[in-house]
């Protein structure tokens, strides 16, 4: 199985692009995951007469998976999420494609001998920025760590 080093990376570098069609299922079942009863992710005439929105949107737990994924499919198994701050700018809707962009923004090795990525991200519609985002993510200093195995102390994301 592959997965990233802290060797591999380098500041500078650019994750590989995602891009995704979104579509009303996209949304809804999103938002019926995270449990989000909110009409505005499931109803269209909410959204629109009510909210003023032109469609119904992406919610915020159903972005923040989206980041994880992109996320993790760089990195690879052994790459663990420390902290992920987003601000959601605009919404996203049906028939948007979202496309997800990353730079590596420094990498490090903290006391512990854990190695860390941090990254800044995008999400694009277009030229519109909807979502930007900073992740701190854990990745193996060698073939034999694996920062899920860090626990207590070891682990200080």
């Amino acid at each position: 199985m592959s997965f990233l080093m802290l060797e591999d990376i380098s500041v500078g570098q650019t994750l590989p692009p995602l891009s995704y069609d979104v579509t009303a299922t996209t949304v809804v079942l999103g938002a019926l995951a995270s449990r989000d009863w909110r009409p505005m992710h499931h109803d269209y005439k909410f959204a629109t007469v009510r909210n003023g929105t032109r469609d119904i949107f992406l919610n915020t737990p159903n972005l923040a998976a989206w980041f994880e994924r992109y996320i993790t499919d760089w990195t690879g198994p052994r790459g663990r999420i420390g902290r992920m701050t987003f601000r959601m700018r605009d919404s996203i809707y049906p028939d948007d494609q979202m496309v997800f962009n990353a730079s590596v923004t420094a990498t490090s090795t903290d006391v512990q001998g854990c190695g860390w990525v941090d990254l800044d991200i995008a999400v694009t519609v277009g030229d519109r920025t909807c979502t930007t985002c900073d992740a701190r993510v854990a990745v193996p200093v060698s073939q034999s760590d694996n920062p899920w195995s860090r626990r207590g102390e070891a682990w200080a994301p």
